[in-house]
């Protein structure tokens, strides 16, 4: 019998052109499959064969778990009863029992065969998969093979990937034979099929149309910095030239449009503008915005928003029908564009002035006009009137340099007072957090330094609430509420 298995592993090793390493791998698959219907249980089958003699040797397996994790008996055994039989056996190891190996013709050559051609395909396919991938190609053309509850089966080479129906472009109608191109999205090898994910919608498809259609991106001439995209509809590309000789924007659009048009026609008429990229983020603002005319921006660096403003005939322009405008306008630049008229602007910018004034007020002991004088000149916190370089606030007309010392003197003194009120806060808190089960002192000192002061207060919270105001871990973090929660359920 041993013969046979080494003169059946040699053939089908030279039929196939594979590795007899592959055949005896799929060889034991068979022989394990076989020995596992002797068990009416859920059973572990191990089955060697020896490479030089054709021997083998069938056993049956129980890993070794912990008792407190215990699962199965027909697949698992305690550590304390595996330590009777092996007393150096250590957790996740194999205790096994042989068993009396299933006679080799009684599988057949032919259901061994299946099982080994299945293998090969896997390999080949797998071989194939990694071809492809090494070659970093992102953009795809292949042939509509056939559609599956929606979704499209498409086939380039003999690589079969998935479109699907969400990934189209809104009211396409894509049919079996039809050529479609499309951007690489993702590659699952967990699953059974089609493992490459594709798009036709995603910003990076189009990036890479222009890329095909312009030569100087691959040239290293011009680079499409970002993309924007609302899918059939509109989308916003931004460009830089790295070379001053070359018009960015004449560039893309191509003689007569030609390049421009020869995208939209891929993407089903989408309609796209080019703008100029900028070193200035308020300028890149303003050509994402085009061919709404912005009238003013005010950029917030901690918030990274801008509020833009426009006159009210340019309003609707620069929103855009939907919202579409100023939507694609902000992932185009990556950041928050609040769009407000001229009248809008000026409400807002005197509340802030007004809660400045107040906070000064308060905070300084000063009067209105001072207060008043500080917000003009573009001062909004304590810290700006405590720490900023003397010289820049000397430069005021208005306050003389006995005033300015004052002020830089109360503020810093505002300061400190708030902080060791809220260090006191902090320290109360903790006595309070530190009684809950699971709470440390450290624990205690990131929950208060987040406003997190009370029971009640963890307790309200949600798991992803507290991960992301303090940075503990998940499983941490849900172990505290349920602790919090503990008297809602008492």
């Amino acid at each position: 019998m041993s013969r046979e298995v080494l003169l059946l592993v040699d053939a089908l090793a030279r039929e196939k052109n594979v590795d007899r390493g592959v055949v005896f791998g799929a060889l034991e698959s068979a022989l394990v499959s076989a020995t596992k219907k002797r068990f009416t249980e859920e059973s572990d089958v191990r089955v060697t064969i020896d490479r030089n003699t054709g021997e083998y040797e069938s056993f049956r397996c129980w890993q070794v778990m912990d008792d407190e994790t215990f699962e199965t008996p027909d697949l698992h055994v305690k550590l304390t009863e595996a330590r009777k039989h092996n007393p150096n056996i250590q957790l996740g190891e194999f205790i096994e029992e042989p068993l009396e190996s299933v006679d080799f013709g009684r599988i057949g050559a032919q259901a061994a065969k299946q099982v080994i051609f299945q293998k090969i395909r896997d390999a080949e396919r797998e071989q194939i998969l990694n071809d492809f991938m090494e070659r970093k190609e992102h953009l795809v053309t292949g042939t509509v093979k056939r559609i599956e509850r929606g979704n499209a089966i498409v086939e380039f080479g003999k690589v079969e990937a998935l479109l699907p129906r969400d990934q189209m472009i809104p009211k396409e109608n894509l049919r079996v034979g039809d050529r479609v191109r499309a951007y690489l999205l993702g590659v699952d090898r967990s699953v059974r099929g089609p493992q490459i994910t594709l798009s036709r919608i995603t910003p990076q498809f189009l990036i890479k149309l222009f890329e095909l259609e312009v030569p100087e991106v691959e040239e290293g001439l011009l680079e499409i910095v970002s993309a924007a995209r609302d899918p059939g509809a509109r989308a916003k590309i931004s460009v830089r030239s790295h070379d001053i000789r070359i018009d960015p924007i004449g560039t893309c659009v191509g003689m007569r449009g030609s390049r421009v048009q020869a995208v939209t026609n891929e993407l089903a008429g989408e309609r796209i503008d080019i703008v100029l990229w900028s070193e200035d983020p308020a300028t890149s603002v303003i050509n994402a915005l085009a061919p709404a005319d912005v009238d003013s921006i005010m950029v917030d660096e901690d918030s990274h928003s801008m509020d833009v403003v426009v006159e009210e005939e340019n309003l609707a322009q620069a929103i855009g029908r939907n919202g579409q405008n100023v939507r694609l306008a902000s992932e185009l630049t990556g950041w928050e564009l609040n769009i407000m008229t001229t009248e809008e602007s000026s409400r807002k910018n005197e509340l802030e002035l007004s809660r400045v004034r107040d906070l000064f007020i308060e905070k300084l002991d000063v009067d209105a006009e001072v207060a008043e004088i500080l917000a003009r000149e573009g001062f909004n916190t304590l810290e700006e009137v405590a720490y900023v370089p003397l010289n820049e606030m000397l430069e005021i007309e208005s306050l003389d340099e006995v005033t300015v010392n004052e002020l830089r003197s109360r503020a810093r003194n505002a300061l400190l007072t708030a902080a060791i009120v809220n260090e006191e806060l902090v320290e109360h808190n903790i006595e309070d957090l530190v009684k809950l089960d699971g709470v440390d002192e450290k624990t205690a000192r990131i929950l208060a330094s987040k406003g997190i002061g009370t029971q009640e207060q963890l307790a309200d919270l949600d798991v992803d609430e507290l991960v992301e105001q303090t940075g503990i871990d998940e499983k941490h973090a849900n172990q505290l509420i349920m602790a919090a929660r503990a008297p809602w359920f008492s």
